[in-house]
């Protein structure tokens, strides 16, 4: 099986004891990226224990009492174990069954835990677990990620590097079908004539899930927001205007979104601003966390070169690889009330990112207010490949951004 950049974080992560928390979207990979971390600490002597907690027998035991961990694994342990329990959020009361074992066991038992979606957690931690936990987040197959589990590990090394010519014409294919059909394991191992299927599988049965767990009773207009933002991606989400659109109330939207993020479909960028004054919005920006998904609710597979939206279908792909580099919360976009602006903005790094489909499309003049505002920044323009630019060191082709 192959394996994820995730499983090595996980791995260096132990060193600090704390509880590791895996969540990210349903069919993301996180059981099997569970295993392998297992199977990987088994390799080098670890004594390792797995679980799943949609097994009812092991539920009702924890769900009894915390305690009756010690009748699932022994109770007399005389090496540190590594304890990993699959679904957390399918117990009653999650945070009290890791504090238990981080405050009474943490010398003895190393704890790892995945949950499908946050929302789940948002309502059953009773307590923080403030200075006991880390969170990662799984989210579908990077572009690296993907050249691997297509059987291109020779590619995977060389993407964010210089690429000489004959790696980028290996490469295009391949990112011409990521573009397409996103990164879901399932969908990415799939035949060409499946991919559709499974996407269809994966919107109408497991974020049906997500749906009837989020307490929405609406599915209806859940659908109708998720197609509404596949023709909008990474444009300004303005909450009023889209709750008009839908003939919905702002309130009842508002729990669609919130479901939509912390279900990991959809994310949502801040603006940045150190001039309120000048400087548009606090509205946000919203984008899908994968190509593929947002193809499926857009309606259409047409090659992304003939398509209307390739622009903002390349534009969600390079949001979903500043992921890969930065926190959502260290992502934000920049934007004044006369129209200008840039895609993305790292502001801890000094770093903003125009996304051209093309770099035929990108225009230094319509940065040069932000340098203005922002003349310690350095400002880089994403493509899917330099052609015209060659000699513009502004413009990265994009499998050298990776």
């Amino acid at each position: 099986m192959h394996k994820r950049s995730i499983i090595g974080q996980l791995k260096q992560s132990l060193k600090n004891e704390k509880i590791l928390i895996l969540n990210g979207p349903r069919q993301s990979g996180k059981t099997t990226a569970l295993k392998q971390l297992k199977e990987m600490l088994e390799n080098e002597g670890g004594s390792c224990f797995y679980f799943t907690l949609e097994d009812r027998d092991y539920l009702n035991l924890i769900d009894d009492s915390p305690k009756n961990i010690f009748r699932i694994i022994p109770a007399s342990i005389e090496k540190k174990i590594y304890l990993i329990v699959d679904e957390i959020q399918y117990l009653k009361d999650p945070s009290s069954f890791m504090k238990y074992l981080y405050d009474e066991h943490r010398d003895k038992i190393q704890l790892i835990v995945s949950g499908s979606s946050s929302f789940y957690m948002d309502k059953k931690f009773k307590d923080s677990l403030a200075g006991r936990k880390k969170i990662f987040t799984l989210y579908p197959l990077s572009f690296r990620e993907f050249l691997v589990f297509k059987g291109e590990s020779e590619l995977a090394e060389v993407v964010g590097k210089n690429l000489p010519l004959v790696y980028v014409d290996k490469i295009m294919p391949y990112l011409t079908e990521y573009l397409l059909f996103g990164g879901y394991p399932e969908v990415v191992l799939a035949d060409y004539d499946e991919k559709k299927e499974i996407l269809r599988e994966l919107a109408y049965s497991y974020i049906k899930k997500d749906i009837f767990e989020s307490g929405i009773t609406d599915d209806d207009l859940f659908y109708r927001v998720f197609k509404l933002i596949s023709s909008s991606g990474g444009s300004l989400m303005n909450i009023s205007e889209v709750s008009r659109t839908l003939n919905c109330s702002r309130v009842k939207l508002e729990e669609v979104i919130a479901a939509m993020r912390k279900s990991f479909h959809i994310s949502l960028v801040s603006p940045f601003s150190n001039n309120m004054r000048k400087e548009l919005t606090k509205m946000p920006k919203v984008y899908f966390n994968d190509t593929g998904l947002m193809n499926f609710f857009s309606g259409s597979f047409q090659p992304v070169d003939l398509r209307a939206d390739k622009g903002k279908i390349f534009e969600t792909a390079v949001f979903r690889a500043l992921l890969d580099k930065y926190l959502l919360d260290s992502i934000h976009f920049w934007r004044t009330q006369d129209g200008k602006e840039i895609d993305f903005v790292i502001p801890e790094e000094k770093l903003a990112f125009e996304a051209k489909y093309s770099d035929a499309g990108y225009s230094p003049k319509k940065s040069e207010r932000f340098l203005e505002y922002y003349n310690d920044f350095k400002l880089h323009c994403i493509s899917l490949e330099k052609k015209i630019s060659l000699q513009n060191d502004t413009v990265i082709p994009f499998p050298e951004f990776l």
